[in-house]
């Protein structure tokens, strides 16, 4: 079964996560990965991620071991050299969406990770690259599109919503106590590569990856 993922890292202002769920939830993703930090904030989401599920690991390469055991690709959407138009549908199978901070875009560590990329072609001259948000949007739309995921039940002039998954807080990807050793662990020998800290700082567990997370 052809299933796609959002990787959510170091982007820039916090209420995003909210409003990238509600993307998520419309176009059929099956997890959104949080990787570094596990609160988010849920504004914008409009009680979109009581539909969504959420997955958190605490460094890049972590998340790419999982997607890798579910048979994913990993596409980051960048403009890079070799980067194809996201509506020519470069895919092969499972995907997993890694999108660019708001400002920066891809950073070379999170451009590691990736298997290909793509871009979305612009034809007015008015902005130099879209909100991340819209920019998932389109590009989670295409590939559904080539996917052939079924469109959901329409009710009038709006989309049927499912009923809300019972939820203790959709603000926080909750942890084990298993999960919280592995983190402490995986801090200290990680710290050092930048895949928690892009200045290589290592940080406190009840702020860590804050600063990825800051708002402009």
């Amino acid at each position: 079964m052809i299933e796609s993922y959002v990787v959510v890292h170091n982007i820039a202002k916090r209420h995003n996560v909210g409003t990238l769920a509600r993307s998520a939830t419309a176009f059929g993703v099956t997890e959104m990965i949080l990787v570094g930090r596990r609160d988010f904030n849920a504004f914008g989401s409009h009680g979109s991620t009581s539909h969504v599920k959420f997955r958190h690991f605490h460094s890049l390469a972590d998340a790419r071991v999982f997607l890798k055991s579910r048979d994913c690709d990993i596409c980051g959407v960048e403009i890079t050299d070799n980067a194809v138009p996201v509506n020519e549908h470069p895919f092969k199978k499972s995907t997993a969406f890694l999108l660019g901070n708001e400002g920066t875009g891809l950073s070379a560590k999170e451009c590691e990770i990736c298997d290909f990329f793509v871009y979305i072609p612009q034809y007015g001259s008015g902005t130099a690259s879209l909100n991340v948000t819209v920019a998932a949007s389109i590009v989670l739309h295409q590939f559904g599109v080539w996917a052939g995921f079924s469109e959901r039940t329409r009710d009038g002039n709006k989309f049927v919503v499912a009923e809300r998954q019972k939820q203790v807080r959709r603000n926080y990807c909750a942890e084990s106590a298993d999960s919280i050793i592995e983190e402490r662990r995986s801090r200290r020998e990680n710290a050092s590569n930048g895949f928690f800290d892009e200045s290589g700082n290592e940080v406190s567990s009840s702020n860590f990856l804050g600063a990825l997370f800051a708002d402009d």
